[in-house]
C-alpha cells in the first residue's frame, strides 16, 4: 500500500461507521476512493438533483442546508454527506434519487469520494454501515422538520393589530360588577376595558342595558381574576361599582406593536391582558382591542418562547431542565433562520425569567406568604435581557424596609436557597462570584441598597466599582416591583450628579483590552486551552455595555437594556448619534456573531464560550470583527482623553 493510500486507510479507521470494519476491508476502501478539492464557497451537491457519491470530509467544512436554505447541520474533518441518496432504511436504494439537501463547502475542503457501485458492495458485505447510514439520515430529517417550521422570527415580529379581535368590548367604570360579569359571561371573555363615562357611543352599553360609555378612554381594567379575588373573596357587594375593584391605569399596547413586545410586557409586568389602544382600522385612539397571552402563545407555537408557558404547570427541578434545555436548543435554530441576535436573547431572557418566576411561586408554596414584601430582581446580562447561551444567574432582594432579621431572615434566606440552587439545577449556573439571592449581602432592604449606592459611587475602591457597575445593571421580575424601581431611581440620579464617579467609569473603559494590534491585526491567544482565539465578551462586548452603562448615568437615562442606553444617551446629548450609531452596530455583529458561535458550540455537545478562532471566519466576518474592535478602541481613546487617569 502507498504512503498515501496508508494515510487515507489510517484516516478512515479513527471515523465512523468505518473505524469497525475488518482490516481487510478497510485495506481495500483508499483504493476504491478519490480525492477532490472543493473551494469555500463551492455547492457540492444541489438539493432537488441526484447524487450518486458519498463524500466523506477529509478537511475543511461542509454546511448542509435544506431547500429553504435553513441551515441544518455543519460538517467538519471525518464526517460525511451524499449518502441520503444512496442509502434507504431498507438498505441500498434502487436508483440514485434527489438529494433533500444543499452541501455547500463553507472553508476550502477536500474530500473523499466513493462511488455508488463501490458503496453498494461496502454495504453488502457490512449491513451495518447501512443501518449507520440510515439512522444519521433520520437525525437529520428530524432536525429538518423541527426547523421547517413558521419561522420564529416571523412569528415574533407578527403585529398585534394581525392577533387582536377588532370587536371590543368594555364597559363604563360606573357599571356594576354584576353588570360587567354578565357582560362577561354572555362574550365568553376573561377581561373587560374600563373607558371613561361622558358619552353614550359604545353598542355593548345599548345592548346591555349599561350606564353609557363614551370618549373611548382607557381608565382600568377588570378581570376574572379580579371578580375571584377582590369581588367573592372579599364579600364585596356585585351592585359595586366597577372602579372600586378595577386595576386603574393598566398598562397597554398599540396595534403596531410586535407579538414578541407585547409578550414582553406581559412577561415584565406580570399580566395576561393587555388592552390595544388605536391603530386598527379607524379606531380612533380609544380601545380598539385587548390581546391575550394566550393570543400570543397559540401565535408562537412552534417556537421556543411558546416551551416556556409550560413552566407555568412544572413541579420539579427535572421537568424545570427540560423546558430550560428544549428551548435553548430551540431557540439555536432561530440564528440560522434570520433571527436578530437581540431577538435571540430576550428570548432566552424571558425562558429564565419565567424559570425563576416558576420557582418563587413554588417556594412561596413550600414556606407560606412572604412575612414582608419584596421583589426579585436580576442583574448583568439578564436585567439587559442580553443573555446567550452560557449565561450564569446573578440576583437578588430588595425587601421592604419593615424587614427584621430575626423575625423574617430565616424566610427569605431559604426563598433565595430554594429558587438559586433550582435555578443551578434547571440548568442556569451559579454565580461564581457568589452574586445571588441566596447569599445574605444580596438580601437588603430599600435603605440599605440606597446606603450600598452610595458607598459604591463615592467610595474609590475596586470593588466598589464592581458592585457599582454590576447592580446598576438591576431589574424586578417578581414581588412588589416597586421596591426595587425606588432603589433604581435612587442610584441613577446619585449616579448622574457624580463626575468623579464618571471619570472611574471611563478609567475602567479605557483600560479594557481590545484584541486588536497597531496595524488592525487581530491579537489571539498564543498558548493554553483557548491558543489561536480571541474572546469576544471581553474584549467585545463587555467595553460597549460599559461603554453604554457610562454615558446612561451622565444622561440620568433609567433604561437598562444597552440598545436603549445608547439611543437615550444620544438623544439626551451626552452621546453623539454617530457614536450610539456606530456601537450599536458593533455590539448588534459581535452579538450575533457570539450566539452563532454558542449555538454551534451547543449542536456538537460542546460547552458554549465566547472564545473563536478568527481563521474559522470568513473574511468579511474577520473585517467587520476589525471594524467593531476599531470602534471600540475609537470611543476608549476619547474617554481617556477627557477623564485622564490621573483625575480618577
Amino acid at each position: 500500500m502507498s504512503v498515501e493510500l496508508d494515510e487515507v486507510r489510517r484516516f478512515l479507521s479513527g471515523h465512523e461507521p468505518f473505524s469497525h470494519l475488518p482490516d481487510e476491508e478497510l485495506d481495500s476502501l483508499p483504493g476504491k476512493m478519490e480525492i477532490i478539492y472543493v473551494r469555500r464557497g463551492e455547492t457540492v451537491i444541489t438539493a432537488g438533483q441526484p447524487n450518486d457519491t458519498l463524500y466523506i470530509i477529509r478537511s475543511g467544512a461542509v454546511d448542509v442546508l435544506d431547500s429553504q436554505d435553513v441551515l441544518l447541520d455543519r460538517r467538519g474533518t471525518g464526517r460525511f454527506f451524499g449518502h441520503s441518496t444512496i442509502v434507504t432504511k431498507g438498505g441500498f436504494g434502487v436508483e440514485p434519487g434527489p438529494s433533500r439537501y444543499t452541501m455547500i463547502a463553507v472553508e476550502d475542503s477536500l474530500l473523499l469520494t466513493m462511488a455508488r457501485e463501490e458503496v453498494r458492495g461496502l454495504i453488502e458485505r457490512n449491513p451495518e454501515v447501512a443501518r449507520y447510514f440510515a439512522g444519521v439520515s433520520e437525525r437529520i430529517r428530524v432536525a429538518a422538520e423541527r426547523l421547517s417550521v413558521r419561522s420564529g422570527s416571523d412569528a415574533l415580529r407578527t403585529r398585534v393589530a394581525e392577533l387582536v379581535d377588532r370587536d371590543p368590548v368594555s364597559v363604563g367604570c360606573e357599571a356594576t360588577v354584576r353588570e360587567a360579569a354578565r357582560l362577561m359571561s354572555d362574550n365568553g371573555i376573561s377581561c373587560l376595558p374600563v373607558i371613561s363615562d361622558t358619552a353614550d357611543t359604545a353598542d355593548t352599553a345599548e345592548t346591555f342595558g349599561l350606564p353609557p360609555v363614551s370618549g373611548n378612554e382607557l381608565v382600568g381594567i377588570i378581570t376574572d381574576r379580579d371578580l375571584r379575588t377582590r369581588v367573592i373573596a372579599e364579600g364585596v357587594s356585585t351592585d359595586t361599582p366597577v372602579s372600586d375593584i378595577m386595576t386603574r391605569d393598566p398598562f397597554s399596547t398599540t396595534a403596531d406593536t410586535t407579538a414578541f413586545e407585547a409578550m414582553l410586557m406581559m412577561s415584565e409586568q406580570g399580566v395576561h391582558h393587555l388592552p390595544v389602544v388605536g391603530g386598527l382600522d379607524s379606531g380612533g385612539d380609544g380601545v380598539t382591542g385587548v390581546i391575550s397571552a394566550s393570543d400570543i402563545m397559540r401565535a408562537l407555537r412552534n417556537d421556543p418562547i411558546y416551551l416556556t408557558a409550560d413552566l407555568a404547570k412544572a413541579t420539579d427541578t427535572e421537568q424545570m431542565r427540560s423546558i430550560f434545555n428544549d428551548t435553548a436548543e430551540m431557540t439555536s435554530g432561530f440564528i440560522s433562520r434570520g433571527a436578530s441576535a437581540e431577538e435571540v436573547s430576550e428570548i432566552l431572557t424571558v425562558g429564565l425569567d419565567s424559570l425563576a418566576r416558576r420557582l418563587l411561586v413554588l417556594a412561596e408554596e413550600k414556606l407560606g406568604p412572604p412575612p414582608v414584601p419584596y421583589a426579585f430582581i436580576v442583574i448583568g446580562s439578564q436585567a439587559r435581557r442580553a443573555v446567550g447561551f452560557s449565561s450564569d444567574q446573578d440576583n437578588g432582594l430588595v425587601l421592604h424596609n419593615s424587614y427584621d432579621e430575626d423575625l423574617h431572615g430565616e424566610y427569605f434566606a431559604e426563598l433565595g436557597r430554594l429558587v438559586c440552587v433550582g435555578l443551578g439545577e434547571a440548568g442556569q449556573r451559579l454565580c461564581p462570584g457568589d452574586m445571588m439571592a441566596m447569599n445574605p449581602a444580596w438580601r437588603m432592604t430599600v435603605d440599605q441598597w440606597k446606603d450600598s449606592f452610595h458607598t459604591w459611587v463615592t467610595a474609590p475602591n475596586p470593588d466598589a466599582l464592581l458592585h457599582a457597575q454590576t447592580f446598576f445593571d438591576m431589574r424586578p421580575i417578581y414581588g412588589a416591583r416597586e421596591l426595587a424601581d425606588q432603589v433604581h431611581r435612587y442610584s441613577v440620579a446619585l449616579a448622574r450628579s457624580s463626575s468623579r464617579f464618571h471619570a472611574r467609569l471611563a478609567a475602567l473603559v479605557a483600560r479594557k483590552e481590545t484584541p486588536l494590534g497597531i496595524f488592525r491585526g487581530l491579537v489571539v491567544q498564543r498558548g493554553g486551552d483557548y491558543r489561536n482565539t480571541l474572546d469576544v465578551k471581553a474584549g467585545g462586548t463587555a467595553p460597549i455595555v460599559q461603554i453604554a452603562r457610562l454615558y446612561a448615568l451622565m444622561g440620568g437615562v433609567k433604561a437598562v437594556g444597552t440598545h436603549q442606553r445608547l439611543a437615550q444617551a444620544a438623544s439626551t446629548g451626552v452621546l453623539t448619534q454617530k457614536a450610539a450609531r456606530d456601537l450599536t452596530e458593533a455590539f448588534n455583529f459581535l452579538k450575533a456573531l457570539s450566539l452563532r458561535h454558542q449555538a454551534s458550540q451547543l449542536r456538537s455537545g460542546a460547552e458554549a464560550n465566547y472564545r473563536i478562532d478568527p481563521d474559522s471566519l470568513g473574511k468579511l466576518d474577520r473585517e467587520n470583527l476589525r471594524d467593531a474592535f476599531g470602534i471600540i478602541k475609537g470611543i476608549q481613546t476619547s474617554l481617556a482623553v477627557k477623564y485622564p487617569v490621573r483625575n480618577t
